[in-house]
C-alpha cells in the first residue's frame, strides 16, 4: 500500500457499529493508527504499550495521567507517551474521541 485515504466520519460509524472502543484502521510497516472512543463517565483500562504512541484529541474533555503528571485534555490537544509508560484518561466529562498513532 503506497497511500490510503480515510474519513473520520466513516471510521466513527464503523467504530460505533462494532460496539468496541478501539478501531484500528491502518497498519503499515512502521505505523499503526486507530480511533479510540471513551464514553463520558467510563473508565480507561488500557495498559502500557510496547511502542511509543501519539494521541490527537478529536473531541471531548477529560483528564490525562502519564506517570505522575496529570492534566486536562480537550479537542485539538496532542499527547505523546513513550513505550512502557503507565497512562490513562480519567474523569471523562464529555465523550472522548481520539486518533491514535503507534510506531511499529
Amino acid at each position: 500500500m503506497n497511500s490510503a485515504f480515510f474519513s473520520i466520519d466513516q471510521l466513527e460509524k464503523e467504530l460505533q457499529d462494532s460496539g468496541r472502543p478501539w478501531l484500528p484502521f491502518l497498519q503499515g510497516e512502521n505505523v499503526l493508527a486507530g480511533l479510540y472512543f471513551l464514553n463520558a463517565g467510563s473508565e480507561d483500562n488500557q495498559q502500557p504499550h510496547e511502542t511509543d504512541e501519539i494521541y490527537y484529541v478529536l473531541s471531548g474533555a477529560a483528564m490525562f495521567e502519564v506517570d505522575d503528571e496529570k492534566r486536562p485534555v480537550k479537542a485539538g490537544d496532542v499527547l505523546f507517551v513513550k513505550a512502557d509508560i503507565n497512562h490513562r484518561f480519567y474523569d471523562i466529562e464529555e465523550d472522548l474521541k481520539l486518533l491514535v498513532f503507534f510506531d511499529q
